[in-house]
């Protein structure tokens, strides 16, 4: 009987402990033999807490970049007499930062030049980066309604200096009105006669 128990305590036995012997059946070297047996692998669950802590790591970053990421609307409105750099907040309730064309320039004739705009533009966008800023969603916006539906000469130099200021850019929309029926044109019946 004590080969047979022997045995089977010696199966139980990693690979270096057999070679060894356990003395074959006391006491001791069976609460050894328990001990051995019961006791789980450690590496596999320290392996799986590292991932899991790579991976939070990486998403604390991950939301560390986002945090720091400011967004907002920058509002364009360019005609043939002025250009308008409006920076809004996303709801565009807040009023983060504004420029015009005629603010940079001396004489009423270059307020609408892309120069003019892209002063203006830059004077906003400076404005904006001091405040937190680091990327905007454009609008532009020329008169529309019975009036020019085209974009004043500046729009695409403000666009320009604004990503030169280096904010991100994010979507670019026209958001000019476009009438439905509405009011008549002024001029008449045979036009503005000049």
């Amino acid at each position: 009987m004590k080969n047979m128990s022997s045995r089977t305590h010696a199966s139980l036995l990693p690979d270096n402990e057999e070679e060894t012997g356990s003395g074959g059946g006391s006491p001791e070297a069976d609460a050894n033999i328990k001990e051995t047996a019961v006791e789980p692998p450690t590496t596999t669950t320290e392996t799986s807490l590292d991932k899991t802590e790579a991976e939070t790591g990486e998403e604390a970053a991950h939301q560390a970049r986002r945090k720091k990421e400011r967004w907002a609307l920058a509002h364009i409105f360019s005609s043939s007499n002025n250009t308008i750099i409006h920076i809004t907040d996303l709801t565009g309730s807040e009023t983060i930062a504004r420029a015009s064309g005629g603010q940079t320039v001396k004489a009423d004739r270059l307020k609408p030049s892309p120069h003019a705009a892209m002063t203006a533009a830059n004077k906003a966008a400076q404005e904006a980066t001091s405040k937190g800023i680091t990327g905007v969603h454009i609008r532009v916006r020329a008169p529309g309604g019975i009036k020019s539906k085209n974009p004043g000469p500046g729009a695409q130099s403000a666009i320009r200096a604004l990503s030169r200021a280096g904010l991100q850019i994010g979507q670019i929309e026209d958001v000019t009105p476009m009438p439905h029926d509405g009011c008549r044109r002024a001029g008449g019946k045979r036009g503005r006669r000049v």
